[in-house]
C-alpha cells in the first residue's frame, strides 16, 4: 500500500495550475458534502435512527472514510473527522430548505464536477481518478494536507 506522502505527491502532480487548484479548493469540499447529502437522503432502517438520529448512510460513509484516512495518517484522519462533522451541520441546514436534500445535493454535485473538469482542462491533465479510483478519496486529504503544512503540523 502507498504511503500518504506517495498518494499526495502523485495527486499533486496533476494539480499544479493555480486555477485548477482554486477550483479544487471550491469543488472538492462541495463534492464531498454532496456525496454525504445524497447518501443521507437514502432511507435508513428505523433501528439505525433509534440508535442515533444522526446515523444515516452519509454518516456511516464518513466514518468509513475516516477509517481509511486513519490507516494513511491518523492526524489527517482527525482533521477529516472534524471537517465531516462540520459538513453534517451544513447538511442539517440544507435539509431545512423547502425542497428535498437530495435535489440540492445532486445539483451542487453536478456543478462541482463541471468545475473540476474545467480545472483539469485548464491544467491540461486528466483527473487522477482516471488512473486509480482511490484518488477520489485522496482529493480531500490533499487539501487538508495543505492546511496542515501551512500550520506546521506533521501528518506523515
Amino acid at each position: 500500500m502507498r504511503t500518504v506522502t506517495q498518494w499526495l505527491d502523485e495527486y499533486g502532480a496533476s494539480h499544479q495550475n493555480p486555477t485548477n487548484k482554486l477550483l479544487h479548493w471550491i469543488c472538492v469540499p462541495v463534492i464531498v458534502l454532496c456525496v454525504f447529502g445524497l447518501l443521507a437522503s437514502i432511507p435508513t432502517p428505523q433501528a439505525l435512527r433509534d440508535l442515533a438520529p444522526w446515523l444515516n448512510w452519509g454518516s456511516l460513509t464518513a466514518l468509513a472514510a475516516v477509517g481509511y484516512y486513519f490507516v494513511l495518517s491518523p492526524l489527517l484522519a482527525i482533521g477529516a473527522a472534524i471537517a465531516f462533522v462540520g459538513m453534517h451541520f451544513v447538511l442539517q441546514a440544507m435539509s431545512g430548505l423547502p425542497w428535498p436534500l437530495w435535489t440540492t445535493s445532486l445539483l451542487l454535485f453536478v456543478l462541482a464536477w463541471i468545475g473540476q473538469f474545467i480545472g483539469h482542462a485548464i491544467e491540461g491533465k486528466r483527473p487522477s481518478f482516471f488512473q486509480d479510483v482511490q484518488f477520489l478519496m485522496i482529493g480531500p486529504l490533499w487539501l487538508l494536507a495543505f492546511v496542515y503544512r501551512g500550520l506546521g503540523v506533521r501528518y506523515a
